[in-house]
């Protein structure tokens, strides 16, 4: 520290970020704030550099959380600037995953829609009608696979590699073992060929088909996904902010 910076104590500090003189003590320890220097008594003695550092790291906490924070902080102070960066890099990058799986989603959500509003009117009063297959002696029993295909317009090996994926799961018939498709099954295969078509990853619908199944309606994932949607823009703007504050400080 220079000798013409102003030394602030560990309760300056904590005072600035709205911390404990506790948390300061522990940040310094973990390597979140550069080594403070030491009074004869064996005080710690901070500088404006210390708390530019505090404010840089809690600034940083909402967009990259926590441990990303620190590990951004601990390269920056063991002179690895570049690493640090790539931690930045790898955050956002991860940022970017979450937006194609929920504009997979949104997609998801307008194929359903479509073939909703594509569907004949519903005599029973029960809703959209969808094929579920025929009764057997022992009670309904879903569709077979080649029916399956007809319906949503693929070869039967599309479904047999989506299934091998883990994407789609069809029971089977007891005895025979032959595959069984429910309507849930059906409009999962539905959702995978209309995001394949718009070239999604596997990993991309994996999730999507995930969050449908948990939601339970078109609906509910529809506000779910919103929600989603919300929360990422916050974080994102969030991040904007920390990889600003951490711009200044290595300025």
């Amino acid at each position: 520290m220079s000798n013409r910076e102003r030394r602030l104590r560990t309760v300056d500090l904590a005072r600035a970020a709205g911390l404990s003189t506790q948390q300061v003590r522990n940040y310094e320890d973990a390597g979140v704030l550069p080594p403070a220097g030491r009074t004869d008594a064996g005080y710690r003695v901070f500088g404006e550099r210390h708390r530019d550092a505090l404010l840089t790291y809690r600034a940083l906490q909402p967009g990259y959380g926590a441990v990303t924070a620190t590990r951004v902080m601990r390269a920056v102070h063991a002179g690895d600037v570049a690493g640090a960066l790539a931690l930045v890099d790898a955050a956002h990058a991860a940022l970017h995953e979450e937006r194609v799986s929920l504009r997979a989603a949104g997609e998801a959500l307008e194929a359903l829609a479509g073939r909703d509003a594509a569907a004949p009117p519903d005599r029973s009063g029960d809703g959209p009608h969808e094929p579920d297959g025929r009764h057997g002696p022992h009670g309904p029993r879903g569709l077979r696979i080649g029916e399956v295909a007809a319906l949503v317009g693929v070869r039967t090996s599309a479904l047999r590699v989506w299934e091998e994926a883990g994407l789609l799961v069809p029971g089977r018939e007891r005895g025979t073992g032959y595959r069984v498709y429910g309507p849930s099954d059906v409009r999962d295969a539905r959702v995978v060929r209309a995001l394949r078509r718009s070239h999604h990853l596997f990993d991309h619908i994996r999730p999507v088909l995930g969050d449908l199944r948990r939601a339970g309606s078109s609906e509910a994932l529809r506000a779910a996904v919103e929600a989603r949607g919300r929360a990422l823009t916050a974080r994102t703007r969030s991040m904007l902010a920390g990889a600003g504050a951490l711009h200044a400080y290595l300025e």
